[in-house]
């Protein structure tokens, strides 16, 4: 979910900018710990009452911040932040699945892949221009998917993966419908999407006659992860992305693909296959190269409007 802002100002800006943007990754990364504590219920399940706490959450953070109304926003923002709610909330539903069938390192991983296919879609859909560097790092990603998807085939996890793609996907079409917006405002659209994923959970929990009533600790935990997990680290994120140039924040979303199969190590002792190991660096690494190579390039002149 990365937006790109124009070069930071000051050493300071840019050294609380790291710190916030650092620590956002850190509360993102506990994704899989927090879906691994979950004893009994489902993704839907899970969605709805994360949502609930997220939208609560998100509803005082805005209008605090903004002074107005979240939908007044959206409303500006217009059709684009539609699409980019209900992409999120594709993207929610995958990433809770993927985590739930496959390991937390293979899924967090797969989760990278956003960045690359927003600047495939942005290509398609905006005209928007890609480095060489970006389309042969593309490439190399693509080569450490194939080794990490390898040794899927006909087990559970292999769905798992495609789920994490598919998350993935969902994020890159939120980050294409912002910049069709031609907003850098993410907040606005994930209030929308914790609405639109309250209405589908809801619905899909009745229709596959699902308790909406979870046990106190299944709760707790995804209304946790709602405020905790996703919403501060959405806050931090944005207060810190607007001091630090795209391919920085790049290098820094490192941390919560680094950090989450680590926590599920710790904790639960869950380890990750060779392939998904070796994939998996093929990919950071894939990563890393798109960043370094943007970082090396001079930002374009200020100039006065």
């Amino acid at each position: 979910m990365t937006v790109a802002h124009p070069p930071y100002s000051t050493a300071e800006s840019h050294k609380y900018g790291v710190l916030f943007v650092f620590v956002a990754g850190v509360l993102w990364s506990t994704v899989g710990l927090g879906i691994r504590l979950i004893e009994e219920a489902v993704v839907w399940q899970i969605l709805l009452y994360r949502s609930i706490s997220l939208s609560l959450f998100l509803y005082f953070v805005i209008r605090v911040r903004s002074g107005e109304s979240p939908f007044v926003q959206i409303r500006r923002i217009g059709f684009p932040a539609v699409i980019a709610g209900l992409s999120l909330v594709a993207a929610y539903s995958g990433g809770i699945y993927s985590i739930q069938t496959t390991s937390v390192a293979n899924a967090m991983l797969l989760f990278a892949t956003a960045p690359f296919m927003a600047a495939v879609l942005g290509w398609i859909a905006l005209r928007e221009s890609v480095r060489t560097a970006t389309w042969i790092a593309i490439v190399v990603a693509i080569g450490g998917i194939a080794i990490m998807v390898a040794d899927k085939s006909g087990d559970v996890a292999l769905k798992g993966s495609l789920a994490a793609l598919g998350s993935a996907f969902g994020f890159a079409v939120f980050t294409v419908a912002l910049r069709w917006g031609r907003t850098g405002e993410m907040l606005p659209a994930v209030f929308l999407s914790g609405l639109f994923a309250i209405i589908i959970t809801f619905g899909i929990c009745q229709f596959l006659g699902l308790s909406v009533a979870l046990s106190l600790h299944d709760g707790g935990v995804a209304m946790g992860m709602g405020v905790f997990q996703v919403g501060a680290g959405l806050i931090l994120y944005t207060l810190g992305s607007r001091s630090l140039p795209a391919a920085e924040l790049a290098l820094l979303s490192l941390a919560e693909v680094l950090l989450g199969p680590i926590w599920v190590w710790l904790f639960l002792g869950e380890t990750a296959s060779l392939n998904t190991l070796i994939g998996g660096a093929v990919l950071l690494a894939a990563i890393a190269g798109n960043a370094l190579s943007g970082k090396r390039r001079k930002p374009p002149p200020i100039t006065a409007p």
